[in-house]
């Protein structure tokens, strides 16, 4: 019985792990799709490997099995999911306002010397998202103070808010809002944004709950009900302004704490 129950909890300490790399699986299918100019089912992937970075630390913690080798997974996954994905997305974003091929179209055999730069410009600004993901996680790494709290924009929470343009884009059939989403000067500012929030030194509740009493996580309950009825409402629209509410919530939750 002692031998069955010490494998069982060798097993059980690779869930986590095996979550992250789930997610590292969905960021690496979004990425070959949003390549080829699939953003739709991207953001898909997206969204599930998403879910997968929430439970794999969920996870974790009720396992009792936290690791140093499970927080570098987690990052490394992150940065393909959070990271690589998002800064894509954007590149796409901008390369569709240019009046430019897409790169996609062409043969990777199509250059005889191989040594063509056959890249539009404008839209590599997008990966300026994926360098500063980098950024940040890597000194989310480092910082042991952000345990309870944030400091600076989650990257899933950055990446939701990037994969939502395209959605909004393909099932709210809004021409305004479509303008503006593919306006140059609104992705270039949106990027410039989205690189320094992810940065900054806001501090952002985190959704972990210690214990499920209204007051202790008063905050909490109000944003997610607020969520919820902004996405009822406004489907994938609401996504920039949940990501707007979660800043804005935090920004006062800082300063009635004080």
């Amino acid at each position: 019985m002692l031998f069955l129950q010490n494998k069982f909890l060798d097993m059980t300490k690779h869930i986590p792990n095996i979550l992250t790399l789930l997610n590292l699986l969905c960021g690496s299918i979004a990425v070959v799709l949003a390549v080829n100019n699939n953003l739709i089912t991207a953001a898909l992937f997206v969204f599930l490997g998403i879910f997968f970075d929430f439970f794999d630390g969920f996870a974790a913690r009720k396992l009792k099995v936290q690791s140093e080798l499970g927080l570098q997974l987690d990052s490394l996954a992150d940065m393909v999911t959070s990271g690589l994905v998002p800064g894509i997305v954007m590149y796409k974003l901008l390369e569709f306002t240019i009046d430019t091929p897409s790169v996609s179209d062409n043969s990777w055999t199509s250059n005889t010397n191989g040594l063509d730069f056959n890249l539009p410009i404008l839209p590599l600004l997008g990966l300026l998202i994926t360098l500063a993901s980098a950024y940040r996680l890597a000194v989310f790494n480092l910082d042991l103070d952000q345990q309870s709290y944030f400091k600076g924009l989650p990257t899933p929470a950055n990446t939701l808010l990037i994969m939502s343009l395209p959605l909004i884009i393909e099932f709210q059939n809004n021409d305004a809002i479509n303008a503006i989403i593919l306006n140059q000067w609104f992705l270039i500012g949106l990027t410039l944004i989205s690189c320094y929030i992810l940065n900054s030194n806001i501090k952002l509740f985190a959704l972990k709950f210690k214990d499920f009493s209204f007051k202790n996580n008063a905050t909490r309950y109000i944003f997610l009900i607020l969520c919820a009825v902004l996405l009822i409402v406004l489907q994938f629209a609401a996504i920039p302004l949940v990501i707007l509410l979660y800043i804005i919530m935090s920004v006062l939750d800082n300063l009635t704490s004080k």
